[in-house]
């Protein structure tokens, strides 16, 4: 008899200490998970940059270590099909095809942080299966080519670029200074940026980069938001 008077449960306010406590938990680890996410989409991110560098790699010993120029590819998949920016297109439609026999993984050409997100839909980053820029191939008529790495070798691309002595790039060292493919990134600080991309990237506070001797590696950058 004395046992079935005996308490059976929990009183109310144990439940709700209960509650409270594992809503702090949660608090405090929510922003914890949702960084390690992130981080670990970074981090494929960076891996699928380092398989396109052997992608372009193993294109450059079967062409004379001549980067492609294929600006009538850049053209036939729609260049520039938006109003606002200077003249030009940095998306990379035309390079999953030419690397197509050396990476027969679609999914690298587009980094895992921009799936379904305001930054991979965008016109001006979505095209076909890819979501990565190249800058130094976003014009096909540029009459002077000197900024431009169409057909040339990788020394080539670094000679001209520094000929340009464009202040925004500056001088390169080598070609382990010189940007090949980067995430996509809309600056805060350019006035031509629609206001509902400025400061969004990929991932947040900076951009995975490929470089012309094809080393990847993550940048910070204070354009964009944190």
């Amino acid at each position: 008899m004395s046992a079935r008077l005996g308490r059976s449960g929990f009183t109310l306010i144990e439940l709700l200490v209960v509650i409270a406590i594992i809503a702090i938990l949660a608090a405090i680890l929510f922003p914890v998970f949702a960084a390690a996410k992130a981080s670990a989409k970074r981090i494929a991110c960076l891996s699928n940059m380092k398989q396109i560098g052997t992608g372009f790699v193993l294109y450059l010993s079967d062409y004379d270590d001549r980067i492609p120029d294929r600006r009538d590819l850049k053209v036939s998949l729609g260049y520039r099909p938006w109003t606002t920016w200077p003249p030009s297109d940095p998306r990379t439609g035309w390079a999953q095809i030419i690397l197509d026999p050396y990476l027969k993984n679609k999914e690298v050409w587009s980094c895992p942080a921009t799936t379904n997100t305001v930054v991979g839909e965008t016109v001006q980053v979505k095209q076909g299966d890819t979501r990565y820029w190249m800058w130094r191939f976003d014009r096909p008529d540029d009459p002077v080519n000197i900024e431009d790495f169409w057909g040339k070798s990788a020394e080539q691309a670094m000679e001209d670029l520094n000929s340009a002595n464009d202040p925004i790039v500056g001088q390169a060292n080598g070609v382990a200074d010189v940007e090949l493919l980067v995430d996509p990134y809309f600056p805060k600080t350019i006035p031509t940026v629609p206001a509902n991309l400025k400061g969004l990237t990929a991932h947040a506070g900076g951009r995975n980069r490929l470089f012309l001797d094809f080393h990847a590696k993550w940048m910070r950058d204070i354009r964009t938001n944190p």
